[in-house]
């Protein structure tokens, strides 16, 4: 049996290209039904409300599982490691962007940036007080960071 290979890829791109179209419409799609859930989560709460109920709707939810990103001391191994490898110091945001590509996530999602670069700096802050980090302004006045000694 004798194989054909394609020396452009265009089947292949095409392929990609499709698959990441019905990707891009399935995480809107997704989007949309969240909201729509929200949407009803809150005209449930306001029919609760408007018969009485008088209790805590948050205390009566089942626990949400905390969803784990990194495991222990692994951010702070990366944050070290982004700022090895830098030629300079950085901002928060610019090492949890450096970050996000080790955690296999999507960079340009803005909600898990804030949400990790808001864990980069708190990781920072106690890593200035063990006094491995510095932290200093650039020029703009942003904190930047960089490893100490």
């Amino acid at each position: 049996m004798k194989r054909h290979r394609s020396e452009t890829f265009e089947h292949t791109i095409s392929g990609l290209l499709t698959k990441r179209a019905d990707l891009f419409q399935e995480g809107a799609n997704i989007r949309a039904r969240l909201a729509e859930i929200r949407s009803d989560i809150e005209a449930v709460d306001r029919a609760l409300s408007i018969c009485g109920y008088k209790g805590d709707l948050d205390a009566a939810m089942p626990r949400a599982r905390r969803e784990v990103m990194f495991g222990k001391g692994e951010l702070t191994r990366a944050i070290f490691d982004e700022l090895r490898e830098a030629e300079g110091p950085l901002t928060s945001r610019q090492i949890a962007e450096r970050v996000a590509t080790l955690a296999k996530d999507e960079p340009a999602d803005r909600r898990f940036i804030t949400a990790l670069t808001r864990r980069v700096s708190k990781a920072l802050r106690v890593q200035r007080v063990a006094g491995a980090v510095v932290m200093a302004k650039d020029a703009e006045g942003n904190v930047v960071w960089s490893r100490a000694g």
